[in-house]
């Protein structure tokens, strides 16, 4: 009896150590896969100035080429964090990722439509019937299914090339197709270096930078996710301060010119609530129908779990 009451008080005792090591900032792992990418300046912040190593975790840090990329790193999980758009987070999870949108890293307008320079086209109505390169599951992807609803045409009415961003940036470089929905920094290189041109902006089809988290690795290392987010945070305060620091950053990161950077970082806003809420379901809930009609969601159940089960806002919160 005095055995048993020993056993099951030395078994709480471990239960409240441990429930009191996940507050106090223990993890169980100190190994984290992260992604960087062009088009998540805080991502280099973090990774050039080692803001995760001096918290005492072995980084191993793998370059996301899109949305796509760091989705399929989550999903192989090769990746603990990969940064994306709201949208291909959104899709990501309606067809089984399971992921967490754990920090809000910008507001960017990182995508529009772009011509070449001898384009005759000058309305998104003007781009019916032609080649259009874009990177599907990006946000570019569906800013172009948003693009063409506003002037009554849908994916039917074009022909759309999937390419990575920066093929597609050199197919409209030659000539291979006659539009490409960009995304920075490449958009801002091909304008400035080879004149071409925005056919359409809308700031309000991008759907934000996020950063999501495997949801498995959330709920076994949330001390390692709090860290993560808090390394994001300390790199966006560094950002806000440092802006001609941070372009010259991502202009070695990237190896664009300082006025390719300069003009990504312009269309990039930093200074927002990195806690995921509201603003990204606003965007979100309109980007889900397109996504249904267009099948890149299984149906509208699907993608309405999925927005009611991705944000998780508790680790931004208390950075504030």
């Amino acid at each position: 009896m005095l055995k048993g009451r020993y056993l099951a008080a030395i078994s709480i005792a471990a239960s409240i150590v441990s429930a009191c090591g996940s507050h106090s900032g223990t993890t169980a792992t100190k190994d984290l896969h992260l992604d960087y990418a062009y088009y998540n300046p805080l991502s280099l912040v973090v990774r050039d100035q080692h803001l995760l190593e001096n918290r005492g975790y072995n980084v191993t840090w793998v370059l996301s080429a899109g949305s796509n990329k760091a989705n399929e790193g989550l999903r192989s999980k090769a990746l603990d964090f990969g940064s994306t758009a709201g949208s291909a987070a959104l899709v990501a999870r309606a067809n089984g990722s399971p992921i967490k949108i754990v920090d809000v890293y910008s507001k960017p307008e990182w995508t529009a439509l772009v011509v070449g320079k001898n384009s005759t086209a000058n309305t998104v109505a003007d781009l019916k019937g032609k080649k259009i390169a874009v990177t599907k599951g990006t946000d570019p992807y569906f800013f172009l299914l948003q693009s063409l609803a506003t002037v009554g045409l849908s994916p039917a009415d074009v022909e759309i090339v999937n390419l990575q961003h920066a093929d597609g940036k050199t197919a409209l470089e030659r000539g291979d197709v006659d539009a490409w929905s960009g995304l920075d920094p490449f958009m801002a290189q091909t304008v400035q270096q080879q004149g071409s041109r925005l056919l359409y902006r809308n700031p309000d089809f991008n759907s934000f930078g996020v950063l999501n988290a495997r949801e498995d690795f959330v709920s076994a290392n949330p001390a390692a996710v709090q860290a993560v987010v808090n390394s994001y945070e300390e790199a966006r305060a560094w950002a806000k301060a440092h802006p001609d620091e941070l372009a010259a950053l991502l202009a070695s990161q990237a190896k664009v010119s300082p006025s390719v950077a300069q003009e990504e970082l312009q269309r990039t806003a930093l200074n927002i609530d990195p806690a995921p809420g509201d603003p990204q379901r606003v965007v979100l809930t309109n980007i889900l129908p397109i996504a249904v009609a267009d099948a890149d969601i299984k149906s509208d159940e699907a993608g309405r779990s999925a927005l009611s089960t991705l944000i998780e806002p508790k680790y931004a919160q208390q950075t504030h």
